[in-house]
């Protein structure tokens, strides 16, 4: 055994506690937001101001698309913002050149709500499937 195993071999024994995803806590406010999302998806559709609604997830302060669950008012963990591809696009968080590699992933809205999530580490978008009532 070596002097640098013998050093380490305490440390390991340390576990740090593990430190929970903050993706468990926006699942439980997407059950929770379920059929509010999936309204405002529709009604996005079907006023015809975009086939491709795209929501943001955020837990900070967010200067994209239009607030309609709000943290603070509810008491839960996340905000929520409804937004467009258009937007996105426009806003160049969306390349122009890579919007139809997009389109091509977008799942059906009518199933599906795209998120876009924040967290401190960055940003992605996540799929998550509307439950039925």
């Amino acid at each position: 055994m070596d002097t640098q195993e013998l050093f380490n071999q305490d440390r390991g024994s340390e576990e740090k506690p593990k430190k929970q995803s903050p993706l468990v806590s926006l699942e439980r406010d997407l059950k929770f937001f379920n059929e509010s999302i999936h309204e405002v998806a529709v009604d996005i559709m079907s006023e015809g101001i975009s086939s491709t609604p795209i929501f943001i997830a955020h837990q900070h302060e967010v200067k994209l698309g239009e607030v309609i669950l709000d943290r603070n008012e509810l008491n839960t963990e996340w905000s929520i913002h409804a937004s467009t591809i258009e937007e996105f696009v426009e806003k160049g968080i969306i390349k122009k050149e890579l919007k139809d590699r997009f389109m091509n992933t977008y799942k059906n809205p009518n199933d599906f709500m795209c998120l876009f999530v924040i967290v401190p580490e960055g940003a992605n978008f996540v799929y998550y499937p509307y439950t039925k009532s």
